[in-house]
């Protein structure tokens, strides 16, 4: 079995101790437990040339861009999932699996958002610490979907002050794997969580000049729940949390109903899911004699393409925000965020690696 850094215990507050934030969210703190369960991890590193940068292996991009910016120069990182992947169907190929297997550190979403990925971590990873991110945060933060009871919602990064309360545990991961780097690891975290913070700002400021009554959003899967909870939008999905199934005739057509009843002016497909439902949403209003703009694409289970906008997570929740306020009638500001550039990094300070 693979060792894993959260789990549902460490979910809730076991394992790992919790402290408060600049944001009111959580820094999770290594534990004696945690360290424990790491032990031959720890000393398989530190047996490891004295230079090696620590090999993390990420399933989907949002985490491999949280994973660089706070690891730095003295991680190497890997991210399995590439621009418009859908992490719900991601099957992994022999490259990855060899991945998998020389990775010092495994970074994960977890709550079942890998699904089909989930076996090869577990034979390919055995003995490699894991975490799953999403699982270290308390579970009463979590969104419940009414379409999977039980099943808290995997899309965390929707809510900014979700994802930037996760962050501390990709720190703590990193430097149970390589202690010397700790402190640029905090400091890393720190910076990252700083960005973050400002793109939680501008997502409630800019989505808050949408008319009330036209902050619905219509999606094609249950992605965006958390960014609805987080920023005062009502959420609709032709499909549930996973879009392994597909959706039903009767689920799309009782979807028409509501945007022809409601008036529902824009409805949105997502870069990692075919845009055929949603088609068929628009045409089932046409025949209706209702008029609905294909509002845009949106990025939900992936990030866009390296170089664009939405290459990494910073500026896929702007393009995301900006994408939706535009087509439900808000205003979105004339200038890019200045917190889209990553800032510099300090001079490097003189510290060993393991």
């Amino acid at each position: 079995m693979h060792q894993t850094l959260a789990t549902s215990k460490v979910a809730e507050g076991h394992g790992m101790q919790a402290g408060r934030t600049s944001m009111g969210g959580w820094w999770l703190g290594v534990a004696v437990a945690v360290c424990a369960a790491l032990s031959s991890a720890c000393e398989r590193r530190d047996a490891a040339s004295g230079s090696d940068p620590v090999q993390v292996v990420a399933t989907t991009g949002m985490l491999g861009d949280a994973v660089a910016a706070i690891g730095g120069d003295r991680i190497e990182a890997v991210t399995l999932m590439g621009p418009g992947v859908d992490p719900h169907l991601y099957k992994a190929s022999p490259g990855d699996v060899r991945r998998i297997a020389q990775a010092d550190v495994l970074v994960v979403n977890g709550l079942h958002l890998e699904g089909r990925l989930a076996e090869a971590i577990d034979r390919a990873g055995a003995g490699r610490p894991v975490l799953a991110v999403a699982e270290a945060l308390p579970r009463e933060r979590l969104r419940q979907s009414p379409d999977a009871p039980g099943q808290p919602d995997p899309h965390v990064w929707f809510d900014v002050s979700l994802w930037h309360d996760a962050m501390p545990s990709i720190a703590a991961a990193l430097s149970i794997a390589d202690p010397a780097g700790a402190a640029a690891y905090r400091d890393g975290c720190v910076r990252y969580q700083e960005r973050l913070a400002a793109l939680h700002a501008y997502a409630r400021a800019v989505l808050a000049t949408i008319p009330p009554e036209r902050r619905v959003l219509v999606t094609a899967h249950d992605a965006f729940g958390y960014m609805g909870r987080a920023y005062g939008l009502e959420v609709l999905a032709i499909q549930g949390l996973s879009t392994d199934s597909e959706a039903s005739l009767r689920d799309i057509n009782a979807l028409v109903d509501t945007l022809v009843v409601r008036g529902i002016p824009a409805v949105f497909v997502e870069s990692s899911v075919p845009p055929k439902t949603v088609q068929a949403l628009i045409e089932g209003c046409r025949a209706r004699g209702h008029r609905v703009e294909l509002g845009g694409e949106l990025h939900g289970d992936a990030l866009g393409p390296p170089g664009t906008l939405a290459g990494d997570y910073v500026g896929m929740v702007v393009h995301n925000v900006d994408t939706i306020t535009r087509a439900l009638g808000g205003k979105v500001p004339a200038d890019r965020p200045g917190f889209l550039k990553a800032p510099a990094l300090p001079a490097p300070v003189s510290e060993g690696r393991r």
